[in-house]
C-alpha cells in the first residue's frame, strides 16, 4: 500500500478510511490512542517527546478524529480496533506496545481481545471495562460534578478539531456520532480480560470517570498488570500530570 504524506505526518488507506498518523523516534514500536473527540496533540503532547527518544512512537488519529475524515460506517470499537491493525499491517508492524487514553484505551482493549498477537504491553489510562465502570453521574449530563469535563477543556477539544479536522464544522456531529460507543458500551467478560496476557498498566485519577472500586477489580482479573491511581486527578488531567513518564516509561523499558 502506497503512503500519502500529509502536512505534519502521513495518511494510510485502510478499511476505506485515509488515516492519519504521525512517527517519531526509533526503536520499539508504541502506539499512541488518543481519547474520543481528541487529537494526537491534546491527548499526548505532554509526553510525546519524550516517548520519542527511546521508541517508534505512532501517534494514530481513529475515524472522524483529529486529521482523519469521517466515513459513512458507525463509530463502534471492533471497527476502530481493526483500523488499528491494519495501520500496523500497512506500516509493515507485526508487534507493537500501546498506550491508550479514555476512548484508546478501549480501542487498544479490543485489539488485545481479539488481536493478541499484535500487541507487546499496553497502557491503558483512563479506561474503564464495563458499563458500570463509571461513577453513575458521568451518564448524567444534568449533575454538577467535579468529575465532568470542564468549560475549558471543552473548549480545548473544540479548538482541536477545528485545527486539523478535514470539516471543522462538523464537531457536535461527531459528538454525536461517537455517543453510542458510551451510552451502548458492554464491556468484555471475566474470561476476555483474563485471555489478555500482555502486561498491562492501568492508570485513573482519583476523581476519574473510573470508579476505583472498577479499576481494582479488573487489576485482580487481568494476569500480568499493575494498577496507579492519581491523587487529585481528573480523567481529563491523566495524561497532562507531571508524573506520568515516571510510571509510564520504566514500565515499557
Amino acid at each position: 500500500m502506497s503512503t500519502t504524506t500529509g502536512t505534519q505526518g502521513a495518511y494510510a488507506p485502510v478499511n476505506g478510511l485515509q488515516m492519519y498518523y504521525e512517527v517519531h523516534g526509533n526503536g520499539r514500536p508504541l502506539v499512541l490512542l488518543h481519547g474520543g473527540i481528541l487529537t494526537i496533540d491534546l491527548s499526548f503532547g505532554a509526553i510525546l517527546p519524550a516517548l520519542a527518544e527511546h521508541h517508534q512512537v505512532i501517534g494514530v488519529e481513529l475515524q472522524g478524529h483529529g486529521h482523519t475524515a469521517d466515513i459513512d460506517r458507525p463509530l463502534q470499537l471492533d471497527l476502530l480496533a481493526d483500523d488499528v491493525v491494519a495501520l500496523l499491517d500497512h506500516l509493515g508492524i507485526e508487534r507493537a506496545d500501546m498506550l491508550g487514553y479514555s476512548l484508546g484505551g478501549l480501542v487498544a482493549t479490543e485489539v488485545a481481545v481479539r488481536y493478541p498477537e499484535r500487541v507487546g504491553r499496553l497502557v491503558l489510562a483512563a479506561t474503564h471495562f464495563r458499563a458500570d465502570g463509571y461513577h453513575p453521574e458521568i451518564q448524567d449530563p444534568a449533575q454538577d460534578s467535579p468529575r465532568l469535563p470542564t468549560a475549558e477543556d471543552f473548549e480545548q477539544m473544540q479548538a482541536a478539531y477545528t485545527a486539523v479536522a478535514p470539516d471543522p464544522g462538523r464537531f457536535f456531529a461527531t459528538l454525536e456520532k461517537a455517543q453510542p460507543m458510551v451510552t451502548g458500551f458492554q464491556g468484555w467478560s471475566d474470561e476476555q480480560l483474563r485471555s489478555i496476557t500482555s502486561p498491562v498498566l492501568l492508570i485513573i485519577g482519583d476523581t476519574d470517570f473510573i470508579r476505583i472500586e472498577h479499576a481494582a477489580a479488573v487489576h485482580a482479573l487481568l494476569p500480568d498488570s499493575r494498577l496507579a491511581v492519581l491523587p487529585g486527578c481528573t480523567h481529563m488531567a491523566v495524561m497532562r500530570r507531571p508524573e506520568i513518564m515516571s510510571l509510564v516509561e520504566p514500565f515499557l523499558r
